[in-house]
């Protein structure tokens, strides 16, 4: 089973039946929260509707194309993170992800998109990794830009939301990138110790 330690309070897993109602109600708790940004919140109206998205994101990982994990913080179901798909001819995918209302701004997300970015390059040895975020969800595109991504353009109206279209903006990380940052990370870690 995937799971993956972020730190000692928080690890990522993929997301089990057994979930759904801890997924929804995270879901609807934070309704006018993701509800901004993420176009599926108001057709996730029942347990059932988590349930079959969660049966969806199994099959993805069992066919080998990615994953959705829950990030769990002290116990609980705090949001989610995963790959769109992978497109493995040329070792590429998209990262989503999201954080119900009471647990944003613990930093959570950015550990989790480095730990899934150390699993697409280090584990599967995937090349690209892409973000893209509305651009008034200035949150979400933090996220890419501390991590040091490469703001690589905008899509216009890539998006429709409750209020109408919306651009994206596109930030890339290469697994030459990754590799240069980790190795100065452990550089800087070594010369401080």
């Amino acid at each position: 089973m995937f799971t993956h330690r972020i730190d000692s309070a928080t690890y990522m897993k993929l997301l089990e039946q057994q979930d759904s109602e801890k997924l929804f109600q995270l879901i609807d708790s934070s309704r006018e929260h993701l509800r901004q940004w993420l176009p599926w919140v108001d057709q996730n109206t029942t347990v059932e509707h988590s349930r079959q998205f969660i049966q969806r994101t199994l099959e993805q990982f069992a066919a080998n194309n990615g994953f959705t994990a829950g990030i769990w913080y002290q116990g609980a179901l705090a949001g989610v993170i995963g790959f769109h798909k992978i497109d493995w001819e040329n070792r590429s995918t998209s990262l989503g992800y999201w954080l119900g209302e009471d647990y944003t701004g613990l930093g959570l997300m950015q550990k989790a998109v480095s730990k899934s970015l150390d699993y697409a390059f280090l584990e599967l040895r995937l090349n690209r990794v892409e973000i893209r975020s509305a651009i008034g969800n200035v949150r979400s595109r933090r996220i890419p830009e501390k991590l040091g991504f490469t703001h690589e353009g905008t899509i216009r109206q890539a998006e429709k939301l409750v209020y109408g279209f919306v651009n994206h903006n596109v930030y890339g990380m290469l697994l030459e990138e990754w590799e240069e940052k980790e190795n100065s990370k452990t550089e800087d870690d070594e010369a401080q110790g």
